[in-house]
């Protein structure tokens, strides 16, 4: 039994590669608190079904991020490594919460409600409002003491947390109340295209988004042609220039130095040469990922080994709070 603080995470397997802001703002951080944590890491394609999917490509690219979080750095001998499907009591816990959550309190996540009126309601499932619920239970399954997300996820965090509360008050204390570790704010990484949003795999474009399984021509010309501006100063101003300070963020956390050490070296140059010298710190951060990734692809058996043991591992967890949430309300078991 380890004595560690327990984290949870995960991502959606919503694309066939994760880019370079899940590696900056959630991967690079999973593969330190590994070290410090006694770590649950998740493929969440239970959460990714809130949406239509094709049911071959969720399979393929299910497997396809498991895999970009070994090669990034994840350790499955360190960390749980597993798939939200391989593990039952995430719906079942889900249901559990969803009969002590509020229509109202549910009906105010805004992620729901922008979703929702983006898209219309007749659009969006019971499972995308019900998405929070099923967030909590992802949690508190683990009994996690932290949770590493970004500032989007924030609210479904304090629901998680005042659902744990309610629980507890309600049938005695059950389950820890996790704390949210935000990113900082200085790894945001933008859309190169449009500098004022965020990178996200649902962008209008894919030549915004750096990939890591791109291929290193690919990745030099989507930086090349990465939105600055006219003064050609390599400035950091968030406000006032926000491509070039996005290019500086990506380049000073891949080379572990300063914005202000970026800056200075790359005083009274133009972008070109910047631009230049970032496409090849990118490549070499990611070229040994990506072959790592096709590695494991290439031996489907070894990989889904991998995440069978620690599938395991993750259901012995779940099911030992899972049985004691089933006591506490009354449900029989089997």
């Amino acid at each position: 039994m380890s004595n560690k603080p327990i984290i949870f995470s995960g991502m959606q397997p919503s694309s066939g590669s994760l880019h370079i802001g899940n590696y900056i703002g959630a991967l690079t951080q999973w593969v330190e608190m590994q070290e410090t944590f006694d770590a649950y890491f998740c493929v969440v394609n239970l959460h990714a079904i809130t949406v239509p999917q094709d049911p071959a490509e969720l399979a393929a690219r299910t497997r396809l991020t498991a895999a970009q979080y070994i090669a990034a750095g994840i350790d499955p001998e360190k960390s749980t490594l597993f798939v939200q499907s391989h593990v039952p009591a995430h719906t079942e816990l889900a249901w559990v919460l969803n009969t002590i959550t509020g229509f109202g309190e549910a009906g105010r996540m805004t992620q729901f409600k922008d979703k929702s009126q983006r898209h219309g309601s007749d659009k969006s499932s019971v499972g995308l409002f019900t998405y929070p619920m099923l967030m909590a239970a992802d949690i508190l399954l683990y009994q996690a003491n932290t949770v590493p997300v970004g500032e989007d996820q924030r609210q479904h965090v304090e629901l998680t947390r005042n659902l744990a509360e309610r629980f507890n008050s309600r049938y005695g204390h059950t389950f820890t109340i996790p704390t949210p570790q935000i990113q900082k704010e200085t790894a945001k990484i933008y859309d190169l295209q449009d500098p004022e949003s965020k990178m996200s795999k649902s962008a209008a474009s894919e030549a915004g988004l750096l990939s890591i399984l791109d291929d290193p021509a690919v990745t030099t010309k989507k930086i090349m042609r990465a939105v600055t501006d006219a003064d050609g100063e390599i400035r950091f101003d968030r406000e006032n220039k926000p491509g070039v300070s996005n290019l500086l963020t990506i380049f000073a956390v891949l080379s572990h130095r300063s914005v202000e050490s970026v800056q200075n070296e790359f005083a009274g140059r133009g972008y070109g040469d910047f631009k230049k010298a970032l496409a090849e710190i990118v490549a070499e951060t990611f070229t040994p990922i990506r072959n790592r990734t096709n590695e494991l692809l290439d031996d489907p058996a070894e990989l889904d080994r991998i995440l069978f043991t620690a599938a395991e591992r993750a259901n012995a967890t779940a099911n030992q709070t899972l049985n004691t949430v089933y006591d506490r309300v009354g449900l029989l078991r089997r």
